[in-house]
């Protein structure tokens, strides 16, 4: 898109007859921007962002010589935000959606992205992958059971939507432009070969506090921004309760420890010292915010380093060049 007009229009236009619109794990957006916890990321305009990442869309796609792109839409922050960035960045008519749900968790968030997907004029599909589990289920192997297993077979389901993600890319010669946000990529929180699988990750390099504000930049419906994060496995999941803390935490935890290197103890400390900054000087919100304890901190920059191979290509022995 040649102007500044977000994809969404000026009123974040989309409708939705879904039940999902209930607060967010991390409270509101303003209440967010104020917390001590988002003083400690760096700072990320995001008007600069946007056209940043636009920029790099159209790059990747024209250094690829390819003809668009594809999103796997769920009905979620970061691919609606993608989806919108997607159709800034090559127009409507080159951005491809496909709507994946497996199970009846998923159906409210399949119509929410059949909305959002119609909001952003884009050609999408919508096709329901239960059959297609259900007899991959029941080819694979007894002893690789996937009943009552929701870790394994979340993780097949993620594979089996990159596989129709990827069939449509090679049909239609364009890009699979991943979801992940850097909050996901740096705790290993996706699935190898599934939402890990993709050409290009626009969000990649951002926070999801970063993410939630590009959001309210795009003019993202509420109902979007307002969803508690969650991999939809199972009812009632949360980021926050797989991971041990909302994105308003975890953030500032991977910053200070993976960007910034410091040590468990030098971030428990850095928090600490900010938090009780801001409950002395918080305002309404003063006394409302809490430290972090060492133990979170050492499990998610444990996950940071046990998950390594899923950020890096496969390993292989040295080349032996004369």
């Amino acid at each position: 898109m040649a102007d500044r007009e977000s994809a969404f229009g000026p009123d974040g236009s989309a409708s939705s007859e879904s039940s999902s619109s209930v607060a967010a794990d991390d409270g509101p957006v303003t209440d967010r921007d104020r917390s001590p916890y988002r003083s400690l990321l760096p700072d990320r305009d995001p008007t600069v962002e946007r056209d940043r990442i636009r920029s790099f869309v159209v790059e990747r796609v024209d250094a690829a010589g390819a003809d668009g792109a594809v999103v796997n839409m769920s009905g979620g922050l970061d691919s609606t935000v993608t989806a919108a960035l997607a159709v800034e960045a090559l127009g409507a008519d080159r951005v491809y959606g496909l709507v994946l749900p497996c199970n009846k968790i998923g159906a409210p968030h399949a119509r929410d992205a059949e909305a959002l997907a119609e909001a952003l004029g884009i050609e999408h599909d919508t096709v329901h992958l239960q059959p297609l589990f259900a007899q991959f289920g029941a080819v694979v192997p007894d002893r690789f059971d996937l009943h009552d297993e929701p870790v394994r077979s979340g993780n097949a389901v993620a594979r089996l939507r990159m596989a129709v993600a990827y069939l449509a890319a090679n049909a239609t010669n364009r890009l699979v432009c991943g979801t992940a946000n850097r909050s996901e990529l740096l705790s290993g929180y996706l699935t190898k070969h599934g939402d890990g699988a993709a050409d290009l990750f626009p969000l990649g390099h951002l926070y999801k506090t970063h993410v939630r504000s590009l959001a309210a930049e795009l003019n993202v419906p509420e109902f979007v921004v307002e969803k508690p994060p969650s991999a939809g496995f199972l009812p009632g999941q949360r980021d926050a309760d797989d991971l041990g803390a909302p994105y308003e935490v975890i953030d500032p935890v991977l910053h200070l420890g993976v960007d910034r290197g410091l040590d468990p103890d030098a971030v428990v400390k850095r928090i600490a010292a900010a938090v009780a900054d801001a409950n002395v000087t918080g305002g309404e919100r003063a006394g409302e915010f809490a430290p972090v304890d060492r133990e979170l901190v050492t499990d998610l920059l444990g996950r940071h380093c046990a998950t390594a191979h899923k950020r890096l290509p496969p390993p292989t022995p040295d080349a032996d060049v004369e």
